[in-house]
């Protein structure tokens, strides 16, 4: 009996050695993009993103609770704008529009909160194509050993890639409405 244990606790230690030998080589940053084409002028979509509380209209993360505390400080759009959140399902962070150039980028400061603490940065890029708009959302941050570890099992490009996605399908259609009041 001491044998299979000690070969079942043998095979444990090789396979965390393993994964984790994996997860040491996984690059120290993360980067997460996708974009979109959105037949609207660079100035009919931007302002759907420098103003947070045009967000429940579009992002993926507010359609996830519905119910979330939400609060706003500083400016109501460009540089300074800030919003908090707190939610059960998706957790507690706060938003900073550090730098605005209208209707061309938009860098925020990014910082979760709960489940897990991680400070990144999201920018959207606006690049004018004929009539239409082509929207690029990216997220950068720092890897720390845990989420190299997670990343072993799972792609964060793939988890966070699905909700771009989603959320620029929203814009999309938020951006091309003849009339999109925002909230």
């Amino acid at each position: 009996m001491l044998k299979i244990l000690g070969g079942v606790s043998a095979v444990f230690v090789l396979a965390v050695v393993f994964v984790v030998a994996i997860a040491v080589g996984k690059p120290d940053q993360f980067r997460v993009t996708r974009s979109i084409v959105i037949n609207a002028p660079p100035e009919a979509v931007y302002v759907h993103l420098d103003d947070f509380r045009s967000w429940r209209a579009w992002s993926p993360y507010e359609k996830m609770d519905p119910a979330m505390a939400r609060e706003y400080a500083g400016p109501v759009s460009g540089r300074g704008a800030a919003y908090a959140w707190e939610s059960e399902k998706s957790g507690t962070g706060r938003m900073e529009i550090l730098q605005a150039d209208p209707a061309r980028q938009l860098l925020i400061k990014l910082d979760f909160i709960k489940p897990f603490e991680a400070s990144n940065t999201a920018t959207f890029t606006l690049a004018p194509k004929g009539q239409a708009t082509t929207v690029t959302w990216t997220m950068d941050g720092p890897m720390p050993l845990i989420s190299k570890i997670m990343s072993v099992f799972m792609s964060l490009d793939t988890m966070i890639g699905k909700d771009f996605e989603a959320g620029l399908r929203d814009l999309k259609a938020v951006s091309e409405s003849p009339a999109t009041p925002t909230e």
